[in-house]
């Protein structure tokens, strides 16, 4: 179950940002889920709300997690999604975008 990693990795990435910036709380993190990367997004989702429980930085923080969808090119020139054949010569293409996981932004709320 790497879902459960993920989420605490995602916890621990905000966390970070939060303290570096003395912030006062996280309101929002958002993830972007390539839909080759293998991971339940929904998982990920209750499994951060699961961890972040009891911290009080991240009391009513939302997680929200975007689905990406793989981009793939082939040494023929061709680019697009197909990820099992291309389309133009039938050869295997390269997996070039879809199996990441970014956190692209973590919003905080700043004391003064």
């Amino acid at each position: 179950m790497h879902e459960f990693s993920i989420a605490y990795d995602l916890y621990a990435t905000a966390r970070r940002t939060a303290i570096d910036h003395h912030a006062g709380r996280v309101i929002k993190v958002i993830v972007e889920v390539g839909q080759m990367a293998m991971v339940n997004p929904e998982q990920v989702v209750f499994l951060f709300d699961t961890i972040k429980e009891d911290d009080l930085l991240f009391e009513k923080t939302i997680l929200e997690c975007n689905e990406i969808s793989p981009q793939t090119k082939c040494s023929c020139g061709y680019s697009g999604n197909e990820i099992f054949i291309c389309p133009e010569c039938g050869a295997l293409p390269e997996l070039v975008k879809g199996r990441e996981i970014v956190v692209t932004s973590v919003e905080i709320e700043v004391d003064d």
